[in-house]
């Protein structure tokens, strides 16, 4: 299966698997894959030609182009509100609960969840601390889709995670998404909370599409795609 590594810095690298990355980070004990990849099913066998280190999982949320390599691992980390629509997909583990304010020491390098629901009910970011940047799954983007369809999907809670996001602006320099640009800046955030708004007040013009059988609706917000139920 086609990959692509790319190191970020000296302890931390990306892979690009199609159209979603996953991250590997290190510290000076341990280290954490972030997320498991889509088409492939070898994520922890990648970590493991880049490290020494104990590795462990985490999931930002459990749609399938994120959980691709979790048989590998016998337990993960995931926010709670995520089991149901992972146990849908079928796959086995156990699910080590985090959530907003959790943190994780991998040894002189302290990561800490940031609940981020809407996208999915329990999608969450991680803050690199000393590192200042934002890991945070599907919920921000530049020039990329981000899907707001679908029975878990809930667009007042995504921008109610926008709003306590933004007020956080001064504790990161950079976001790190799982789709398209990467890094994007801070002010994303902000566009991202008035596009949402101005898609529930109508004050742009969507497109129907239809997307895994289910008839969407694409707003255009012209530094990304909103896809929404019809």
């Amino acid at each position: 299966m086609d990959y692509n590594i790319i190191q970020m810095n000296e302890n931390t690298w990306r892979i690009e698997d199609g159209g979603v990355r996953f991250f590997l980070l290190t510290g000076t004990e341990k280290a954490l894959l972030i997320d498991s990849g889509m088409m492939i099913q070898n994520a922890k066998e990648i970590a493991e030609s880049l490290t020494d280190l104990p590795i462990s999982l985490l999931n930002t949320h459990a749609d399938r182009d994120h959980i691709g390599s979790n048989e590998e691992f016998a337990s993960f980390y995931m926010h709670p509100a995520e089991e149901p629509l992972y146990r849908r997909s079928g796959k086995p583990g156990t699910i080590i609960p985090v959530q907003e304010g959790d943190t994780i020491d991998l040894g002189q390098r302290k990561l800490e969840i940031i609940d981020l629901p809407g996208h999915t009910p329990g999608s969450i970011g991680v803050l690199d601390v000393a590192a200042r940047v934002l890991i945070s799954g599907d919920p921000i983007q530049r020039h990329g889709k981000i899907f707001m369809f679908g029975p878990h999907r809930n667009m007042d809670a995504y921008i109610e995670s926008l709003e306590r996001l933004e007020k956080r602006k001064s504790e990161f320099d950079e976001i790190w998404p799982s789709h398209a640009d990467i890094p994007v800046t801070t002010d994303t955030i902000g566009m991202l909370h008035d596009g949402a708004l101005d898609i529930l007040a109508g004050k742009v013009d969507g497109k129907p599409e239809e997307m895994f059988g289910q008839k969407i609706v694409a707003y255009d917000l012209g530094f990304c795609l909103m896809l929404c139920d019809k």
